[in-house]
Formats: structure tokens, sequence, C-alpha cells
């Protein structure tokens, strides 16, 4: 049957296909083996997390190779899901090899004694099922490690994605009120986290691959998830960096709830470097910039600012369709990165001030789609001091 909910036309997906035909012709492949589902995603359409026990794509030079291999839960996925004609079984089972299953697809696209390329920078392959790939392939075809070039040509989106961005974009923001709200002294942290997840819902729009950080108090800097669940206090500090996706597609925002009553100065002066920050990053995000250049703009105001022991090695990344363990791609934002933006591409930019010191944390951050021009901000937070008694 055809995809329920097709996200783009068979002509789009047909054109994708195609660009990474021609990519393969200039590395001379006959073949490649995928395992990053973000890109079988982008190639296809095939919505399914089970690659975290086992799928694989195979894409042939010929406009008619392509084929999605998967284990019978994803089964019906692929046929809803994928725009792949040819979805084929690897069945569980103790006389079953993963390995058996690739070489019977290969072979059946003629790839015997052919130069086959296979995805190596991805969650979706583990180094075990590589090395007995290796093996099982060896002295049968040509087995060489992919650069990550499907990547690359996904940087640049789509309108029918940017639209999917505008839509994650406007739920997060409608979301990230909501959230704040609740973000008041005496406030549970598992309220709170309620409160989004409920937005989140009713929204229809999809869970974000990661679990979103939220804290107060010390809990506030971790910037990375951790379990259990407090009360925010008074005169406290709750980190919010919240993201959810449409169609996959990730949109995020980051901002610090303030509790008082008593707001600490040293808080307010990292809320105006923060926020000055941004407004020189996104001053810089446009075609014809470099991902260094935006670097460079946060790091030289948070000098300039009297911060620079607060700089971090990165301050943000693109974004795209995105499955656990995380929405975060390559390539982040951090000192001397060479890549061209280009309009069309999509980062999200955070500003972050820890003071390990003190124990005092602050961070906005907004997603934005680049132009040639300013860029269009996609997710927008206060950029005045986030303070609820």
């Amino acid at each position: 049957m055809p995809p329920y909910n097709p996200l783009l036309s068979l002509r789009e997906y047909a054109d994708r296909q195609s660009k990474a035909r021609a990519e393969m012709a200039r590395l001379g492949y006959d073949g490649l083996l995928l395992f990053k589902i973000e890109d079988i995603y982008w190639l296809n359409g095939h919505e399914s997390d089970g690659f975290c026990i086992f799928s694989c794509a195979f894409l042939g030079t010929k406009p008619d190779q392509m084929t999605l291999l998967v284990r019978g839960a994803d089964l019906a996925v692929a046929d809803q899901t994928s725009v792949c004609e040819d979805v084929r079984l690897s069945p569980d089972g103790v006389d079953e090899k993963r390995t058996d299953h690739i070489r019977e697809m290969l072979a059946s696209h003629g790839m015997q004694g052919k130069r086959v390329g296979i995805q190596v920078a991805t969650m979706g392959l583990t180094p075990q099922l590589y090395l007995e790939i290796a093996a099982a392939l060896d002295g049968w075809c040509e087995l060489i490690a992919a650069p990550d070039f499907i990547r690359e040509l996904r940087l640049v989106k789509s309108p029918a994605e940017l639209g999917c961005f505008r839509k994650a974009g406007a739920v997060m923001d409608e979301v990230m009120g909501e959230v704040v709200d609740t973000c008041r002294s005496g406030a549970f942290e598992g309220d709170i986290y309620a409160s989004f997840y409920n937005g989140l819902f009713r929204s229809g729009a999809d869970l974000p691959a990661h679990i979103p950080p939220l804290g107060g108090g010390v809990k506030a800097m971790n910037l990375r998830y951790t379990s259990g669940r407090g009360h925010v206090g008074e005169n406290d500090q709750i980190t919010l960096e919240l993201g959810l996706a449409w169609r996959r597609y990730h949109a995020a925002s980051m901002c610090v709830v303030l509790t008082g009553p008593d707001i600490n100065p040293r808080h307010l002066k990292m809320h105006e470097t923060s926020v000055v920050a941004l407004e020189a990053v996104q001053d810089k995000l446009r075609a014809g910039n470099t991902v260094g250049d935006l670097f460079a703009a946060y790091r030289d105001t948070l000098v300039a600012r009297g911060e620079e022991d607060a700089v971090l090695t990165v301050c943000g990344y693109t974004m795209g369709a995105a499955w656990p363990p995380t929405w975060m791609e390559q390539p982040l934002i951090y000192e001397g990165n060479p890549l061209v933006l280009q309009e069309n591409m999509v980062f999200f930019t955070h500003m972050i001030l820890n003071d390990r010191e003190t124990g005092l944390s602050m961070a906005v951050a907004e997603q934005g789609i680049v132009t040639s021009g300013a860029p269009e901000i996609i997710t927008h937070v206060p950029k005045e001091p986030v303070i609820r008694p």
C-alpha cells in the first residue's frame, strides 16, 4: 500500500535518491549499505526506531535499486511510511545471521565482486555488527567505509522540510510559554515536565529525540537530563532546554527562570551577556559566513564582557529530522569550523553561562533558518530576565 502519511512527493524522494547516486558515482561505488535512520528517512521515508536492534537499507546506482531490510516488527511501519517498494525480512532466530541476510540482499543486486560502501558514522551500526559484516563479505565484494555524504546532502532543507520546522517552532513557542508559567517557588519539577509533555501531546507534535534537560538549584547547571525530581525553591534558578519535533523535524529553545524574591545581580548580568551574544551570533547566521564565524561572534562577545571563563567549546549545532538518543547533528558550532552557511540550513544557537564558582547558571537559545539576510527565527525566548515569584 502507499505511505499513509507521506511527508514529501515521490518526485522529491526521487530527486534525493538521484543526488545520493550522483555522489556514489563520484566515489566509485556500485552500492551503499545504509544504517543511519536519519539518512534512510530522508531517502525513502522509513520512520521506525527499530534501528536500535537492526535495520538496513541498500541503495544501488540504478533508479530501481533500493531495498529495506528489517525485522518482522518493522514490516508494518515500513509499508506505511516508506516509499521503498522492496521491503525484505531479516528474521530473528538462533540460526539466523544478519550477515547472511545482508549478503543475500547484496547478491540479489549483483554486488558480488563490486565496490560497496558502508555507513560507519552512525549509531545504527554497532562495531560488533560491522566486524561481522566485514568478515562475511571479505573476498566476496570490496567493502569500503563510506564518508558521511548523505548527512551533508541533508543540511540544506527543502520547502516541505522548512514547513515542518516552522510548525515545530510555533508549537515550541506555545509550549515553552506554558512551561515557564509553571516554574514558581514550591512547584514540583515533575509537574513542570508534565506541562511540557501535555502541551506537546495536545499539539500533535512528536516526542524529542532525547529527554530535555530541566532542573533547579545546582541541577540547573547540568545541561543534561538527570534522574530524580525536586521542588523549586525561593531565589532559585530553573534551566529549561526544551525541544520537540514535527514529523521528526526538531525545534528547540532554552531559557532560565528565576523565582526570587531576591534576584542575584550576577544572574541579571549573565542574562544580559547571553542576550547580547545571541544577537551577535544571529547577526552572523546568514549565507556566505562560516560556522566558525558563528563561534567567533559568541566567544568574542563573552570575552569582551568579562565572561571568558564561561566560554564553552560549542555554542550550537544544526537541526534536522532526528532519532534517539539525540537531536544534535553535525556540524557543531565550534572554533574554526570551515563549513560555509547556505540558505535554508537550520541551526540551534545556545548561549550558556555556567559560573561553577558561584553555582549560578544562565542561558538563552533560539533556532533559525539561514537566509541571504537576517535569519528567520522560528523559536523565541524572552530577552528580558524571566522572573516568576
